[in-house]
């Protein structure tokens, strides 16, 4: 994926982050920290973010960006849900560190909030005659399942774990 300029300062603050929670609690990583490791000023951290929080939340939206970027069809089947799923979890499991230090530092809720924001979004979009609460049901599901697997070291292929969630769905063929 291309980046336009200021897209690639917004990458090395994320990686800037996610190194020094590596080496660091979240608590004790300062905002002067982060954008000295980014190679950038304190100014340049406030141009894009407000808080540290926001580093994060912009990853979620960065990767998921990206992975619709990625989707080339409409779901239309179990088979298909099933593809986008095992997708969504290969994704993750790729990027499992940077969960590892999310959960780490306690702040799983800012993945939690992510998801229903964007199935609330996806469902008044694509499904407004749908019951409200469902995009809540497919956020939790999908937060709950990632978590535990991520808990078990993201053991098990994408395409288990995507089996798995699909066929606790009724999809209809």
């Amino acid at each position: 994926m291309e980046y336009a300029p200021e897209e690639y300062t917004r990458y090395y603050i994320v990686q800037a982050l996610f190194k020094l929670m590596n080496e660091y609690e979240f608590q004790k990583i300062g905002v002067t920290d982060i954008a000295e490791k980014a190679g950038v000023g304190r100014a340049t951290f406030y141009r894009y973010f407000k808080r540290k929080e926001d580093v994060i939340e912009y990853y979620f939206t960065h990767n998921t960006k990206e992975f619709l970027s990625g989707q080339r069809y409409y779901p239309r089947c179990r088979a298909d849900y099933r593809m986008i799923a095992r997708d969504v979890f290969a994704k993750f499991q790729k990027n499992k560190e940077c969960f590892q230090l999310i959960r780490r530092a306690r702040l799983e809720y800012l993945y939690l909030d992510f998801l229903n924001k964007m199935m609330l979004e996806t469902f008044q979009n694509e499904y407004p005659d749908k019951n409200p609460y469902q995009p809540y049901l497919f956020a939790g599901m999908l937060f709950n399942v990632s978590m535990a697997w991520l808990g078990d070291g993201c053991e098990g292929s994408a395409d288990e774990i995507a089996e798995m969630f699909v066929g606790s769905i009724n999809i209809s063929d």
